[in-house]
């Protein structure tokens, strides 16, 4: 948005840009600027609490002005461009900044909204699933999924389950004291039916896919019949005409991985 005013010989253009930096690298603050005619000055601030503006970078009649030693080896202005790069970029340089420009007796003021993002590690996908018997009457595979260092936080997203027949047991997320990235964990029981194969996600990083609920010996297609219920192992015969037939006992343990 833009809001302009007049104030004695003060011309105040406002102007909102958002802004985009990952983690570690670099981001060009560019001021804005309706004239052509090079500015006497420019000097951005940091906005901190909704109200206090602490100084950051600038110049003044083309010479740097001195900058606090937090910004001294990260921020390098350019007078022709009206900007200012920000090297080395960390999660607590994100927030609200604001750039003054002045040309003529006048000062233009932008404003930019800094956010930072960075990546998640790969998730790390496990699985530890039981066998008919265990306590339960039929099978079930206990899911974990954890990834580190991403920002802003996130959550776990899971593909390939029915979430009818999940039910989260542990979810946790941790942000580190220094770099403030985070970490995120979750565990669910996924109540088998049937062989899916399933991967999980946070943020933009997506594990490798894997396969649950599949038998070990022979396959079995049909998961809900009594035979499953007395850890029955059977292979099926789909195409068979006789219901009895489709599926023939083989072995008296259903192992699942």
């Amino acid at each position: 948005f833009v809001f302009v005013y007049n104030f004695y010989s003060y011309m105040l253009l406002f102007t909102l840009e958002s802004i985009t930096a990952v983690l570690g690298h670099s981001v060009t603050f560019r001021c804005s600027s309706k004239h052509s005619t090079p500015a006497e000055r420019c000097y951005i601030q940091r906005v901190k609490n909704n109200k206090e503006e602490e100084f950051i970078s600038g110049f003044y009649r083309g010479q740097p002005i001195p900058v606090s030693p937090e910004y001294r080896n990260r921020t390098k202005v350019n007078v022709t461009e009206l900007s200012m790069e920000m090297r080395n970029i960390s999660v607590s340089d994100e927030g609200l900044y604001k750039c003054f420009v002045f040309i003529n007796n006048k000062a233009e003021i932008s404003e930019i909204l800094l956010k930072v993002t960075a990546e998640y590690s790969v998730p790390t996908i496990t699985k530890d699933c039981n066998k008919p018997g265990d306590g339960g009457a039929g099978k079930s595979c206990q899911l974990s999924c954890s990834a580190v260092g991403g920002y802003p936080q996130s959550t776990v997203r899971w593909t390939g389950l029915n979430q009818s027949l999940t039910n989260v047991i542990y979810s946790r997320s941790s942000a580190d004291n220094k770099s403030k990235t985070w970490t995120i964990n979750q565990t669910i029981v996924h109540n088998c039916n049937q062989p899916t194969n399933i991967s999980c996600a946070v943020g933009g990083s997506v594990s490798h896919t894997i396969t649950i609920c599949k038998c070990v010996v022979g396959f079995c297609s049909i998961t809900h019949s009594k035979w499953t219920f007395l850890g029955k192992l059977f292979r099926c015969y789909p195409h068979a005409k006789d219901p009895i037939l489709k599926c023939k006992r083989l072995f008296h343990v259903l192992k699942f991985n």
